[in-house]
């Protein structure tokens, strides 16, 4: 079986004594690709620098998370863009809205999520949707954007059947973590009426551990509990989760071929628009 974290973030200093023990400790537990998302401009590099040592197994995203949006955060979606020209990422994010922490810069997170949005559509990358609190702003951005060929993923998600619907005549897949092996978590209510087709794993590392690790330091060698939890949930085998989660995350990221690529030279190119 073959795994894939759509979301963890490696690069951050809770993993600085064994990062490259726990990368090796996920391949062995068949989690062959790890998708780093962004938080701001500080955490580039050393997101960077850990999918160059694992360049078969980890690829970065680029983007602002919303608890990151602060006075300055246009010089952050400059830095953004740039990062975007210089070279490959395979996703736009983390981004969105956080309502949970802190609401003084409600309108600049409303500025920024709007200019990633555009930035996803340019570039034709998926979306890495953070919707703390704040679900319904999210999906209302959205609707407002009207854009039918935007893609991605609702991060963390855990909520009724009628969000992951709205979610998904969006176009966006829904992340499923740690959270959905909480007991009487509902999104184990949800699972029951979503199909296999419309959900990729994730782990949110180093927060949100599964079960029987919760409120413990969480790494994608724990993938494969959350794909257990889902087949039981679902009456089916984890092998039929591993294959389907697995094939979604590489038709969203399109790395299907990313042991056999070239390396890029330079930067994308944003899509032109009609």
């Amino acid at each position: 079986m073959i795994f894939i974290d759509t979301h963890t973030h490696l690069y951050l200093e809770e993993f600085e004594p064994d990062h490259h023990q726990m990368v090796e400790r996920a391949i062995e537990a068949g989690v062959k690709y790890m998708m780093l998302p962004n938080i701001d401009s500080t955490s580039v590099h050393p997101m960077l620098e850990l999918c160059a040592a694992f360049p078969d197994n980890i690829m970065p995203m680029i983007g602002l998370h919303p608890t990151s949006v602060k006075e300055n955060y246009m010089d952050q979606l400059a830095a953004v863009e740039c990062w975007l020209l210089d070279r490959k990422f395979y996703g736009i994010g983390e981004c969105g809205m956080d309502f949970y922490w802190d609401k003084t810069f409600v309108n600049e997170q409303e500025i920024a999520f709007r200019h990633q949005i555009d930035l996803a559509k340019a570039y034709k990358l998926p979306l890495i949707v953070h919707i703390r609190e704040s679900f319904n702003e999210v999906i209302k951005i959205l609707k407002d954007v009207n854009k039918p060929d935007l893609h991605g993923i609702f991060h963390c998600f855990s909520g009724s059947v009628e969000q992951a619907r709205q979610a998904i005549d969006l176009g966006f897949s829904l992340g499923l973590g740690g959270v959905t092996t909480f007991k009487n978590n509902k999104m184990q209510e949800t699972l029951k009426h979503i199909d296999l087709k419309h959900l990729v794993l994730e782990t949110d590392a180093p927060f949100l551990a599964p079960m029987p690790y919760r409120g413990k330091r969480n790494e994608p060698a724990y993938i494969p509990l959350i794909a257990e939890k889902i087949a039981e949930i679902k009456g089916i085998s984890v092998e039929e989760v591993a294959q389907a989660t697995t094939e979604n995350a590489m038709k969203l990221f399109r790395i299907a071929n990313h042991e056999t690529m070239e390396p890029a030279s330079g930067g994308q190119s944003p899509a032109k628009h009609n």
